[in-house]
């Protein structure tokens, strides 16, 4: 099934509504056909519809339906979906937590990678749709720009080239989209039916069907770790990312 994704509307119109300022059609002070109705009313309601029921329930007919409006009124303010998701991504990037520091003194660069790394992983948990959204082409808007702005800033000064600044940084978010998905996944199916559950329906039928001495490791593995921990591969995960950065950037002999 093909994935929603950005950059997928049309650039200069999208462009044209992601940049809005005084004087702009667009900007949320004017007011358009539907009275007290604005681009960002409608940005917030997609949003709020997309974080309740997932981007599959994003329709511009659903949208217009929980803004009291027809949906050809919807297309006066935003030309079309493709376009809105950018805005909405956009608004989200802009609102994201950034946690600061404890204190004013300097810290190592792996508390300023891994606060990036908990920062995305708290916005995918407020917007799970985003993690649904393909982004290879974001929509240069200035939520976006701020948000790689400061991102960077945790890679800056510590020994990488500009190239493997932003490749850094997108291996960092791509580990934290990846578990995102992973706990997002875990907690549907623990609503379903609980790991316990599930357990004591399987294990009498696992036990009988798989021989212990032909998968030794499965079984000694498997027995230890029980069920997925989304904590745990987190923990572990940034760990790996982190010392993997720090073996890159580490001084080379003759340097």
């Amino acid at each position: 099934m093909a994935r929603d994704r950005s950059g997928a509307g049309d650039p200069a119109r999208t462009l044209e509504l992601l940049w809005r300022g005084p004087g702009h059609p667009a900007h949320p002070g004017r007011r358009g056909p539907r009275q007290g109705l604005s681009v960002d009313a409608v940005v917030h309601a997609a949003i709020t519809l997309a974080d309740a029921e997932g981007l599959a329930a994003l329709t511009m007919r659903a949208l217009a339906q929980r803004l009291g409006v027809t949906p050809m009124t919807l297309y006066t303010y935003v030309p079309g979906k493709a376009e809105l998701l950018d805005l909405m991504l956009d608004e989200a990037y802009r609102t994201m937590d950034r946690a600061r520091p404890e204190t004013d003194a300097p810290e190592p660069w792996q508390a300023r990678v891994s606060r990036v790394a908990e920062d995305n992983r708290a916005l995918l948990a407020r917007h799970p749709w985003i993690a649904d959204l393909s982004v290879i082409r974001p929509p240069l808007g200035p939520g976006v720009i701020a948000k790689y702005e400061y991102e960077l800033a945790a890679f800056d000064g510590i020994g990488l080239t500009d190239v493997e600044m932003d490749a850094a940084l997108t291996h960092l978010l791509a580990f934290v989209h990846a578990g995102a998905r992973a706990a997002a996944d875990a907690a549907e199916h623990n609503r379903r039916q609980s790991d316990e559950e599930w357990w004591a329906v399987s294990a009498p039928l696992l036990e009988r069907a798989v021989d212990p001495a032909r998968y030794p490791l499965a079984g000694r593995v498997g027995s230890a770790v029980g069920a997925y921990d989304p904590a745990t591969a987190w923990a572990f995960g940034l760990r790996c990312v982190l010392d993997g950065l720090a073996r890159r950037i580490e001084p080379r002999p003759g340097s």
